[in-house]
């Protein structure tokens, strides 16, 4: 299986999108939106990003280049189950953004805490 190509991501990605029922999309103004590039936080790659913004709104951003990094040649049944399942964590935290709660974020702060806790300690 060869690499998904960025317009075989941005398709796939739109049709995911188009699962989700409009009413969960509310005040998200920018929509999904694909971008060639890969993210990193550190040691980790970030798929997907919400993103508030007072000029240009809410919107979700979808890395193709951290797919591609972490996925490669996997077939393209893992690239649309990581890529449903980040459509929806990013939605989740546009619906904990209106709803005024940020459980998500503080999920996953506990998440990469107990991670790094768990690691090994290099310069030991």
């Amino acid at each position: 299986m060869a690499l998904l190509s960025l317009d075989e991501f941005t398709l796939l990605a739109g049709q995911l999108v188009d699962e989700v029922p409009p009413r969960l999309c509310r005040d998200l103004n920018g929509g999904f939106s694909v971008l060639p590039e890969e993210k990193r936080d550190q040691e980790f790659y970030i798929m997907g990003e919400y993103i508030e913004d007072g000029l240009l709104g809410s919107f979700v951003v979808l890395y193709y280049g951290s797919f591609a990094a972490v996925l490669g040649d996997e077939p393209q049944e893992s690239w649309a189950e990581e890529l449903r399942e980040t459509v929806w964590h990013e939605l989740r935290h546009h619906l904990e953004s209106l709803a005024g709660v940020d459980d998500l974020t503080r999920q996953e702060m506990e998440e990469l805490a107990r991670f790094r806790e768990d690691r090994p300690d290099p310069d030991r």
